[in-house]
């Protein structure tokens, strides 16, 4: 490690030599001594040093070895032992270590409650955290919930409030079976059908043991002071329990219902999906994509308009309609012309003829469906396999004719291509249309296509059985609740995009064909001798148990022998996770958690997922336990890489918050990429993504630079954040800065300091003690501000203008000429003793300013700053700074600000003759001052500020310049100059 009593500086510039004052050799002597026990206590520091090396190599030498070699012997649990001196340079991996299991032992997370069991005076502030899913590590994106999150309840913890935060993890059902699928393939070549339902569960639940675990982990080194206690997983017992109840509660009252309709099929995965995991991919024309399932080198052809012609009946008259989906015309039950169209007013009412079947498919008219400038004008309907013919088949009442198996291959309705895949059938029918003359052209054609976000897929459309929820009159409650103002959702955009998707709700598909889920708790009644159809509610009923279910069934069909099988499918996630912030406290069960902590008072999530998750908390809420489950709603934005692109394994800029802690080199995070599922050519273009963004690795910039830095970009109103690793390695420099600002203050301040009992001003501060205090509280407000506002980004900005601009860079540097005075002088001990005080509230506010956002730094030096009496031990339950009346001093502000403006006008003036040397600084026109004074009793303050200054000279009214000056004119119309005495 670096010799402590190196130089200490607190801004980006090397300090300058200063005069000192009359008792120059005695001050001088004093300091050396400080500096010698300085020394002595030192000797348990390791020193790195590389003769030979230069000062730059030694430096980063000394880095990598610090992070390197740190071991934190602490036991696990205990207090950090704050007796050694505080290293010269900043350490994050030293900082962060064992504060956390600290303040988990010491209880600091736990919802703090009165005698009696009631919230505190100062209220509640409850968020139940977006529950990860158990596919995995968490990326960059959760780090940013984290962040956000974790500042609002720390401040509210500060606040004196009753706070609760509670984890867990979701199940992640689709997402999660099909990571732990591609394990057992790659493995061991085995699908789940291999093991069987038990059996493939039992791996699952092994692989969210593993993996529920390490989410934890990454959780606890983010910082989120939740209450572990609390911990839930959406397959809990206790959540099992409520989504149980609420199904049944549902579908007794008629809201959920079985009915067959047209769903996003994925064929990989063999189930059902919601739009939520379905990508959409933008093609500008003739694209060649593989498919999964597929030989490797097998590509198809997607973004191309295929026209083929029907021959109408009982005439030689064809009719030519288009479609980029060739193999679906097996399904086709209608041609759709516009009413309006006078090419085929004619044919009204006639029909065509299939070309493979011979089914007569009816010429209808509709004004919906179909544009009269598009194409021919003429548009073929398969109802069964596109959403938007779905809805013309039941305006038209046509016939829905489903051509697919649920592997992707035909079945008995295509005909002559029955049993094969259908891409290949794709190919077959443009082969066989040309064969009968009936192939018109093929043309580029842009198109959107729907591809699974978890196997690659294309979506098919499929018509099936399913279990759904009626939400329309959900939906309306929910968006009362925002008209009412009971619900705030933010940013404003968020609130526009909740009325658009509620006023135009579907009902919701709730089924999932998986074996890893909540199982749908319905039961077919199998009537013994008697045909059933399960594609209706007619023979089906639900059941918090089997006994209830029997008992259903004995009522609903009395008098009859029956069976009852369990519907093997489970229920979508969101389903489970729409009941996440009452389930976790107990409900349906009337506990005390559900008293105390129901409802919670905000939900923070990204504005991806609103519909998706927050709508149907807000539904599911209101209509489970008639109130809402928070009263506000606040959307982060998306997390995009540099360039903004989406994040993406594929991509290779899918950033784990670790590597951003700890730093990772080039060739661990190709290394990582080996670990997940991606297929090889995809690992290769992820490679050259992170070679690309990350040229050499990702620096170790720490927890506290991460969680500033994610903050950082975090508006009221943003929806995209470009996330920038230049951004984080500026604030990792920042937290070094708060390192060396205290360093620097705990020398000055002495062993034998004891701040004052309270932060209240004496009356007798200098002009820069009162200009700070201001900027203080004026920090503080506008940081209580941007946090009301949920205006991260601001408050971020604020507090840190205030460490760097004001605190290091003008106050710090403008009191060090303060601590050569000689104090034996009544005036100079004063005056020391009043800018020590000053300093240390600076300090200790600034400190308590920023933990929400820095916690682990800003304990660490909590902890090493000396205690006002009756202060707590921990800055996490200490007091958020609050205004002060009497910080507010506009003068003062006013007038220091000249000051420091007269300080920068001669330091530009300085830079711009770096060659020369022992700069005299004049100024002229002080008349325009107020106050004539400071600028004559500051000198060595002023010059410390400027740095580089031999002396300052005030030129009064008659008085010449020197003849070697440079003159610019600063505020007030006061002129600035400099001369030089000793030219190079």
């Amino acid at each position: 490690m670096a010799d402590i009593t190196s130089p200490v500086s607190t801004t980006s510039e090397p300090p300058s030599g200063i005069p000192n004052p009359k008792n120059a050799e005695k001050n001088e002597a004093k300091r050396q001594a400080k500096l010698a026990k300085f020394r002595a206590k030192q000797e348990k520091l390791q020193t790195v040093v590389n003769a030979e090396g230069s000062k730059k190599e030694k430096s980063k030498a000394t880095k990598a070895i610090d992070s390197e070699l740190y071991v934190e012997k602490t036991p696990a649990g205990e207090k950090k032992d704050m007796s050694q001196l505080m290293a010269s340079t900043y350490n994050p991996r030293a900082v962060e270590s064992a504060w956390y299991e600290w303040w988990v032992k010491k209880g600091y997370f736990k919802p703090e409650l009165t005698s009696d069991g009631k919230a505190k005076p100062a209220g509640l502030f409850i968020i139940p955290t977006p529950p990860p899913n158990v596919t995995g590590s968490l990326h960059i994106g959760h780090g940013l919930t984290v962040a956000i999150q974790d500042a609002l309840v720390r401040w509210n913890r500060m606040l004196g409030k009753t706070v609760l935060f509670n984890p867990g993890t979701d199940h992640a059902g689709i997402s999660t079976q099909s990571v732990v699928e591609k394990k057992l393939w790659i493995e061991k070549q085995q699908t789940r059908h291999d093991l069987g339902r038990e059996k493939f569960v039992e791996e699952i639940w092994k692989w969210k043991n593993l993996y529920g675990d390490k989410i934890h982990s990454q959780l606890k080194r983010l910082g989120g002071s939740y209450d572990w206690d609390r911990a839930a997983f959406t397959m809990d017992e206790k959540l099992n329990k409520a989504v149980i109840e609420t199904f049944c509660r549902l579908q007794e009252e008629g809201i959920i219902y079985r009915a067959t309709r047209l769903i996003n099929w994925c064929v990989r995965l063999n189930t059902a999906l919601s739009n939520l995991e379905v990508e959409n991919k933008e093609l500008s024309g003739r694209t060649l994509l593989s498919v999964p399932g597929y030989a490797t080198d097998e590509k198809f052809e997607f973004g191309v308009l295929t026209s083929f012609a029907y021959p109408v009946e009982q005439s030689d008259e064809k009719i030519v309609i288009a479609t980029t989906r060739p193999e679906t015309m097996l399904g086709d039950t209608a041609i759709a012309v516009h009413p309006k169209d006078e090419r085929y007013k004619h044919l009204h009412g006639k029909f065509v003829r299939h070309p493979f079947n011979g089914r007569r498919i009816p010429i209808i008219i509709d004004d919906i469906i179909v544009d009269m400038e598009f194409g021919t004008g003429a548009v073929k309907i398969t109802p069964a396999h596109d959403f938007n013919d779905y809805e013309v088949g039941k305006r038209h009442n046509l016939e829905f004719i489903n051509i697919l198996n649920d592997d992707g291959t035909l079945n008995a309705n295509g005909g002559q291509f029955q049993g094969m895949k259908r891409f290949h059938v794709r190919q077959a029918i443009i082969i066989a249309l040309k064969e009968k003359g009936l192939y018109v052209k093929s043309e580029d054609n842009p198109m959107t296509v729907p591809i699974c976000a978890k196997s690659g897929d294309i979506i098919e459309p499929l018509l099936r059985p399913q279990w759904w929820v009626n939400c329309r009159d959900m939906a309306l409650d929910a968006m009362k609740a925002v008209t009412e103002k009971k619900l705030r959702i933010r940013p404003s955009t968020s609130e526009a995009d909740w009325f658009r998707w509620l006023e135009n709700i579907r009902d919701w598909c709730i089924s999932r064909q998986l074996w890893w889920g909540h199982r749908v708790p319905a039961y077919f009644v199998n009537i013994e001798g008697e045909e059933q159809d399960p594609s209706t509610d007619t023979y089906w009923v639900s059941g918090r148990n089997l006994e209830e279910a029997n008992q259903k069934a004995k009522k609903k069909f009395p008098q009859v022998e029956f069976t009852l099988e369990q519907d093997p499918d489970v229920l979508d996630t969101w389903f489970s996770s729409g009941l996440w912030p009452f389930s976790i406290m107990g409900w349906p069960e009337k506990t005390e958690d559900f008293s105390i902590f129901y409802p919670t008072s905000l939900l923070e999530t990204g504005w991806d997922i609103l519909f998706f998750w927050v709508a149907r908390m807000v539904m599911l809420g209101l209509k489970l336990t008639g109130q809402l489950p928070f009263s506000e709603v606040f959307c982060h934005a998306m997390i995009r890489d540099a360039h903004g692109r989406k994040m993406s394994k594929s991509l290779g800029n899918v950033i784990d918050p670790i590597d951003v802690m700890e730093g990772i080199s080039l060739e661990k995070l190709h290394a990582k990429l080996y670990e997940g599922n991606l297929d090889p050519r995809e690992i290769e273009k992820a490679k050259a993504g992170q070679k690309a963004d990350y040229p050499n690795g990702i620096p170790e910039c720490g927890t506290d630079a991460l969680r500033f830095t994610l903050c950082s970009y975090s508006t009221n109103e943003a929806r995209d954040i470009n996330l920038d690793v230049s951004l984080l390695e500026s604030n990792r420099r920042f937290c070094n800065k708060l390192w060396n600002a205290t360093r620097f203050a705990l020398m000055k301040l002495g062993d034998n300091f004891q701040p004052r009992n309270n932060a209240q001003k004496t009356g007798k501060e200098s002009l820069a003690e009162r200009w700070i205090l201001h900027r203080l509280n004026a920090t503080i407000k506008e940081t209580i501000d941007s946090f009301n506002e949920r205006n991260f980004k601001e408050a971020t900005r604020v507090v840190q203008a205030f460490w760097r601009d004001a605190l290091c860079d003008v106050y710090i540097e403008w009191i060090k000429p303060i601590f050569n005075l000689e104090e034996s002088i009544p005036e100079h001990a004063e005056a020391q003793n009043s800018a020590q005080h000053t300093l240390y509230t600076c300090l200790e506010e600034g400190i308590k300013l920023l933990h929400p956002f820095m916690p682990f730094v800003t304990e660490e030096l909590y902890q090493r700053l000396p205690r006002r009496r009756g202060d707590v031990e921990s800055i996490v339950i200490s007091k958020y700074p609050q205004e002060q009346s009497s910080y507010h001093d506009e003068i003062a502000d006013v007038e220091f600000e000249n000051i420091k403006s007269i300080c920068s006008t001669a330091r530009s003036l300085i830079d711009k003759h770096k060659k020369q040397i022992n700069p005299t600084i004049y100024i002229e026109n002080i008349e325009k001052f107020s106050d004539q004074a400071p600028l004559t009793k500051y000198e060595p303050n002023i010059r410390s500020l400027v740095k580089g200054a031999k002396s300052l000279k005030v030129i009064f009214k008659g008085e010449n310049l020197p003849d070697i000056c440079e003159t610019k004119e600063s505020v007030l119309e006061i002129k600035v100059s400099i001369g030089f005495t000793n030219n190079e």
